[in-house]
Parts: C-alpha cells; sequence; structure tokens
C-alpha cells in the first residue's frame, strides 16, 4: 500500500510542476489551476492509505474536510473579481497558520526531539505564524478593515529587529536544548508579532509583492512540515510554492525598479504629500472632455490601446471595457490591452479581471511587447492606472517611483484618462501625465463613463 501512496504522491509532484508551467500563460492557466487542484485532491486521498494511520480520528478528518471544502467553494464562487486580493491573501495565511498548528502539536505529542526533526519544527513554526500574521495584515488592508496607508509607529524598525534577534535566539535556545513548552510558545508569539509589525508599515503600493512574498513563506513553512511529517507531496508542494513565490517576489521588485529591502522598509504609498520635485498638477493646465467629445475622438480612430488599473477593478468595469471593445473593433479599430505587471492589487490581476470578462487572450500584451506600439497609437484609454503610466518616473530623482518602467500612454497621438478625481495613486504623487498637452480627461465611475462612451459610439 505504502508504494502506491508513493506513485500517487509522484504523479502529484508532477501536475504540480507541469501546472506552475500553465501557469505561465492566460491562455492555459485556467488548466494549470485546475490540475495542481487534482494532484491536491489525489495527495489527499492517498494520505488516508498511509502506514499507521489512524482510523479513529477518520470521522474528525472527514468533518473538517467537508467544512474546509464547504466553505473554499462558497467563498471561491461568491467572490468578486475586484475582492480576489484579499481572498488571495486570506488563504494564504490560512495556510501559513495551519502549518504553525502542525508543527505546534508535533512538537507538544513527544517529550525528545532529535536535532533534524526539532530544527524543522521551530523553523515551520516561526515562518508559518509570520506569514498567518503578515497575510491578515494584509487582508485588512486590502478589506479596508484597516488604513491601508503605512501604519508607521515610533521605534517601528528597533522594535522589528529586536523582535526578529528574539526570535532567531529562541530558536536557538528550543534547538540547543531540546526545548521546553513555554519556550516554544514564546518562539510562536514572537513570530505573530513580527508579522503584524513588519506588515503595517507597508503601503498599499507594494502589497503586490508583500503577497507574493508572503505566500513563499508559506510555502517555505509547508515544506518544512513535510519534512516533520515525513511527507513527500507536502515537502516537494511547498517547496515548489517557496521558489515560485520568491521568484514571482523578485520580479515584481524588478518591475517597480525596487529593491525587496525598499519593498519592507521604504513604506511606499505610505506618502500622503507631493515629492520634493514633482510639481503640483494645479500648475498644469488640465484639459476635460465630455463623452460626445470623446466619442469623435474614438470615432477617428484607427488604433486604441487600452489601459486598466485598480480604478477599473473598484468601479468593476471590465465587462463595460469588454462592451467599448467589441464596439470599437465592428468599427474597424484595432483594439489592444496593455497590462502592467504591477497594476492592481496583486499579481496578474488585471489578467484575472479581463479573464472574467472573456477578453482575448491574443488582445493582452505585457509592458515590453507593447511599449514600442504607443507612438503609433492613435488613442491610448487609461482607466483608473496611476503610478504606471507617472511620466516622472523616467527622469525625475527625488520621486519615490523614480526608475520603475511604466507604460508609455503619454506617446499616444491622444490619451485619455478615465478617473473619478484628481487624487494621486498608491505612490501619493501627482502624475503629470495629466497636464500634458495629448492628455484628456474623462472625470466619473469607470464603468458609468465607458458604458456612456459605448452607447455615444453607437450615432457613428
Amino acid at each position: 500500500m505504502s508504494d502506491w501512496v508513493s506513485a500517487v504522491y509522484l504523479v502529484t509532484a508532477i501536475s504540480f510542476i507541469v501546472s506552475l508551467k500553465l501557469m505561465n500563460s492566460p491562455r492555459t492557466a485556467r488548466l494549470g489551476n485546475g490540475l495542481a487542484a487534482l494532484g491536491m485532491g489525489a495527495a489527499i486521498v492517498v494520505t488516508f492509505l498511509l502506514p499507521g494511520f489512524n482510523a479513529a480520528n477518520l470521522i474528525w478528518i472527514l468533518v473538517a474536510l467537508l467544512i474546509g471544502t464547504v466553505i473554499g467553494f462558497v467563498s471561491a464562487r461568491q467572490v468578486q473579481m475586484t475582492a480576489m486580493p484579499q481572498m488571495v491573501a486570506l488563504f494564504n495565511g490560512l495556510g501559513g497558520g495551519a502549518v504553525a498548528l502542525v508543527a505546534t502539536i508535533e512538537f507538544m505529542r513527544a517529550s525528545k526531539h532529535p536535532f533534524g526533526s526539532i530544527l524543522t519544527i521551530v523553523l515551520s513554526t516561526l515562518i508559518g505564524a509570520l506569514s498567518f500574521a503578515g497575510s491578515m495584515i494584509a487582508y485588512g488592508k486590502l478589506q479596508e478593515l484597516i488604513p491601508g496607508r503605512s501604519i508607521g509607529y515610533p521605534g517601528q524598525k528597533p522594535m522589528n529587529l529586536v523582535l526578529l534577534a528574539s526570535a532567531i535566539a529562541l530558536t536557538f535556545f528550543v534547538i540547543g536544548t531540546g526545548g521546553t513548552n513555554g519556550a516554544f510558545v514564546a518562539i510562536l508569539i514572537v513570530s505573530l508579532l513580527l508579522g503584524v509589525l513588519a506588515v503595517l508599515p507597508i503601503g498599499g503600493a507594494d502589497m503586490p509583492v508583500v503577497i507574493s512574498l508572503l505566500n513563499s513563506f508559506t510555502g517555505v513553512a509547508a515544506g518544512l512540515a513535510g519534512f516533520v511529517l515525513n511527507n513527500t507531496a507536502l515537502l516537494i508542494g511547498g517547496g515548489l510554492v517557496g521558489a515560485s513565490g520568491l521568484i514571482l517576489t523578485l520580479q515584481m521588485c524588478k518591475a517597480m525598479n525596487r529593491s525587496l529591502e525598499s519593498v519592507l522598509f521604504g513604506a511606499l504609498g505610505g506618502n500622503s504629500h507631493v515629492a520634493a520635485g514633482q510639481a503640483s498638477l494645479s500648475q498644469g493646465n488640465i484639459r476635460s472632455y465630455s463623452i460626445e467629445d470623446a466619442a469623435i475622438v474614438f470615432a477617428s480612430a484607427s488604433s486604441v490601446i487600452i489601459v486598466p488599473g485598480y480604478g477599473m477593478a473598484v468601479a468593476q468595469a471590465q465587462h463595460a471595457v469588454k462592451d467599448l471593445a467589441n464596439k470599437l473593433t465592428e468599427m474597424g479599430v484595432d483594439v489592444k490591452y496593455a497590462i502592467h505587471p504591477v497594476a492592481g492589487r496583486m499579481p496578474g490581476h488585471m489578467n484575472v479581471l479581463l479573464a472574467e470578462a472573456d477578453v482575448p487572450y491574443d488582445q493582452l500584451f505585457d509592458l515590453d511587447e507593447i511599449n514600442s506600439s504607443f507612438p503609433q497609437t492613435d488613442v491610448a484609454l487609461v482607466i483608473g492606472a496611476n503610478d504606471v503610466t507617472n511620466p516622472a518616473a523616467r527622469y525625475d530623482k527625488n520621486s519615490p517611483i523614480y526608475g520603475m518602467p511604466i507604460l508609455d500612454v503619454d506617446k499616444a497621438k491622444t490619451c485619455m484618462v478615465s478617473k473619478r478625481s484628481m487624487s494621486p495613486g498608491y505612490a501619493g504623487v501627482d502624475n503629470e501625465l495629466y497636464t500634458m498637452p495629448n492628455t484628456v480627461m474623462l472625470f466619473g465611475d469607470a464603468k458609468v463613463t465607458v458604458s456612456k462612451l459605448t452607447a455615444a459610439l453607437s450615432d457613428f
């Protein structure tokens, strides 16, 4: 029977690896997600066949599985695409918390542990608890249960360093002495505090990177738990999540042209002032178009690039945007979508929203693929994207977004920006795009504005 379990675990590991490859493209991401879920389901089923499995606890396990399945299914079906980042943060945190609980139980159930076992138990507890607490804070910020801005406090960095040093010292103490319940509980508490206090100062603009990093932490903790439980599937799955999460985190930092250290300690998104050297928009000439004026510009265009941002997500305007694109296509206009890697609240947020509206995958282009097309484009329609379109990132060394690769919407013949107001983005700086001579503003809710624009085009 154990041979069968090992064989299924091997197939599960292969399914995880293949699913990660499939998730590299929006076209195959759904298939990859389904394959990973199928592999995980198989691993769970055959775990009941492991030698030494205590059938006396089977009823409790099945009840827990049923409750978790119902909650997960209902949540996934009912959650809005705009709230998907919160759901990712919440589920990731629950995964970290589950690992910490498993490690805690493994520590408590035996009076003496070998060195290798105690090391992995302590590390999985520390990392899992940190990931749980940090993910809950990230969820609270995204859900606006707590302010999404940077929440600083006096002595923030020294306090975090003290907590980190305490966690390391307690880890060495437990490993060296075999550990006591009191010392182990202290590690758990310190890890939870560190997770909370480390994420609180991080502003909303950096939340995609934080979610990715915490996801990596949860994977590492799960992999360590696989060592503790001698479970191959958990070990391989956790290792893959940890590695892929870290790679994604570094790619996100590269897309923002920032180091991971500056993300964790720089508190981008906490600024409420205009950065030094950045001119106030009140000094520029801002032009606003009516829906009818905008429709005339679109009717005479032969190419349009749509740039979605978090404003589209908030207004839940993805279906209205798809309708506008369909109308333009009917009129013979070439329509593309430009996707910035850090637009929204999590990696791939814009892709998920547009996929929900059945936007064809071949119309979606990454920053590197689309930027060279803007100078030949008649109209660039920016829907709620702020910092990722700010030209100051190219030259203003005093700006917090300096050096971040941006979408070159300002190089289009006409740039239209759909926005509720002139408020700045998460970085807290004004966008000089709005005062450029080829830019016009369409003020109002994105969903309403785009829907009216589509209706107005029916007259042409």
